[in-house]
């Protein structure tokens, strides 16, 4: 499968400050920025840092970023499933993970995730994927943010739906141990029935169990 990749380029103000929303990046671009310290909510920046390298190198990996010219201060990684989990199953060419989304702590309001989003699907460059996020609680600056579960939950849902991200059902054991966790789906315009069919039984494995 041919992954078109259309870079694009927003920016906006911030305090006299001029943050740039840019991508997909390359592997190269991503190596002359370095890592806000805040963002630390999946590994230590460093070691996260090196992730968006590794992802923004694969053939189907899209990095997303937020910057100052020189400090990355939030990201959006879309890539295939990882192979521990059951969405990569099926080997699907046509099926992507938005797999983390995170912004520095004193950039948090600025509608930073949003617009990061909304820039990965420029151009209609996703079309021909299923998109798919898998929310977790646990991920969740619970603490950072003041936010109960479900406030988070609400402002994680108003997020993906900037892109027309919506709930979707599924009988996946990490996703159904707690009522707040969530899959969120979007259909690409141009995803064949195929794959929608494949994906749906991907979602319910163990429907035949009952």
């Amino acid at each position: 499968m041919q992954h078109l990749k259309l870079h694009h380029l927003d920016t906006l103000s911030h305090n006299g400050q001029r943050i740039y929303v840019e991508g997909p990046v390359s592997a190269e671009q991503l190596r002359s920025f370095q890592m806000h310290p805040h963002l630390d909510a999946f590994r230590k920046p460093k070691e996260q840092f090196d992730a968006l390298v590794d992802i923004s190198g694969l053939p189907e990996g899209r990095i997303i970023i937020a910057h100052d010219r020189e400090t990355i201060l939030g990201y959006v990684t879309f890539h295939y499933p990882d192979e521990m989990e059951r969405w990569s199953e099926a080997r699907m060419k046509d099926l992507l993970e938005l797999g983390a989304i995170e912004v520095a702590d004193e950039y948090r309001g600025l509608g930073l995730g949003s617009q990061m989003i909304r820039v990965a699907f420029e151009d209609g460059q996703l079309e021909s994927y299923i998109i798919f996020t898998t929310e977790y609680y646990w991920h969740w600056d619970l603490k950072g943010s003041g936010l109960s579960v479900w406030e988070y939950r609400r402002m994680m849902e108003r997020l993906m739906k900037t892109v027309d991200m919506v709930w979707y059902a599924t009988d996946d054991p990490e996703i159904c141990s707690h009522p707040a966790n969530c899959l969120m789906v979007r259909m690409g315009e141009d995803v064949p029935l195929t794959s929608q069919e494949q994906f749906d039984r991907i979602r319910f494995v163990r429907r035949f169990m009952y």
